[in-house]
């Protein structure tokens, strides 16, 4: 679990960690994450992990914020899943073009945990339905649709929203993450798990983005190519919240015998799905990295599924931890899942 040059923002995770995110996971999983939750976050620095020095961030290479990640995944995901959602619009910035608008504005205070994103995209992973459409109009882009998920309402600063054009252009911009004329949010949604999240659907009624807002433009086709090493590589959550439910295993000799086990066989699936996701050629090995997360999630299953044998009946209690991870290991069952993920995992299933 640890890098090989131990990286302050590593120890600063694991002290979040035990000092804050953990002790209170299981109220938090029962409410909302709360906003000291985030600023602890901010404090830490943790926001602008992987964005560039020049702007304030630490610039830690991919296997910090992959172990950071797991910390924070492992200790309170509800928590987590609010402040990954920052690093995609980081990354996106980061890689636009310098002297982009967006990218001028917004960087600095999104690599210095100054402002925190939220993204509104996932639906276009969609290939059989286009739930946002995006149209040019006045100099700017005009969306119109109801984005399904959207996550961190209330805690969010902007939001990094996608819609699609009828020439099956993706566009990405970046809008407050506020009600707003043409911008609706939904109650908060009640979901089985990682309803802390605060998450919502927002309708979008002729929403009117000005143009320098805009970030990228990318033909959908482009945007599928794109994002395919990252829905097939094995997130660093799946091994966070495994852990943290092999944790609970008691010191009878099954217990343990069964925790060293699952432990080995995560570590070696750790080691292969990493190094895949440090691969030069990100778009090779897809077979292979589909296979790896697939049997990530089988461990995954196994480990919480150990958790509540491990605590018998008083593990299906509320005030239980094991409960909590189980639910969450079946969140990230499905978090960004796309057709070729779910394909894969379904076939795997079959062959039990």
């Amino acid at each position: 679990m640890t890098t090989t040059a131990p990286h302050p923002l590593v120890a600063g995770a694991r002290r979040l960690a035990d000092g804050l995110l953990a002790p209170s996971a299981q109220h938090v999983d029962q409410h909302v994450v709360p906003a000291s939750h985030i600023d602890a976050v901010r404090r830490s620095g943790l926001l602008g992990v992987c964005a560039p020095e020049e702007y304030g961030g630490a610039g830690a290479p991919d296997p910090v914020a992959r172990e950071v990640a797991e910390i924070l995944a492992g200790a309170c995901c509800s928590t987590w899943f609010v402040q990954t959602q920052h690093h995609t619009p980081v990354r996106l910035l980061t890689k636009a073009e310098p002297g982009l608008p967006a990218r001028e504005r917004l960087l600095r205070p999104l690599a210095t945990g100054e402002l925190l994103a939220g993204i509104a995209y996932a639906h276009v992973r969609s290939a059989s339905r286009t739930p946002v459409r995006a149209a040019t109009e006045r100099g700017g882009v005009r969306f119109d649709g109801t984005v399904p998920w959207y996550t961190g309402w209330g805690l969010n600063d902007v939001m990094l929203l996608a819609g699609v054009t009828e020439a099956d252009e993706v566009v990405f911009a970046f809008v407050d993450a506020r009600e707003q004329p043409g911008l609706r949010p939904s109650p908060p949604l009640r979901l089985a798990a990682l309803t802390a999240a605060r998450t919502v659907s927002v309708k979008l009624d002729a929403l009117w983005v000005p143009g320098d807002a805009v970030v990228l433009r990318t033909p959908r086709e482009e945007f599928a190519r794109l994002d395919l090493p990252r829905s097939t590589n094995t997130s660093p959550a799946v091994f966070g919240v495994a852990r943290a439910a092999l944790d609970l295993l008691g010191d009878t000799p099954d217990e343990r015998r069964t925790a060293d086990a699952l432990r080995a066989r995560l570590d070696e699936v750790r080691t292969r799905a990493y190094a895949l996701a440090d691969h030069p050629v990100p778009h090779e090995h897809v077979e292979e990295r589909l296979a790896l997360r697939t049997r990530a999630y089988d461990l995954l299953r196994a480990a919480t599924a150990a958790a509540v044998v491990s605590g018998g009946g008083r593990a299906t209690s509320l005030d239980s931890p094991a409960q909590r991870l189980a639910r969450e290991g079946m969140f990230l069952l499905v978090q960004g899942q796309t057709a070729p993920v779910r394909e894969a995992h379904l076939a795997a299933l079959a062959g039990l």
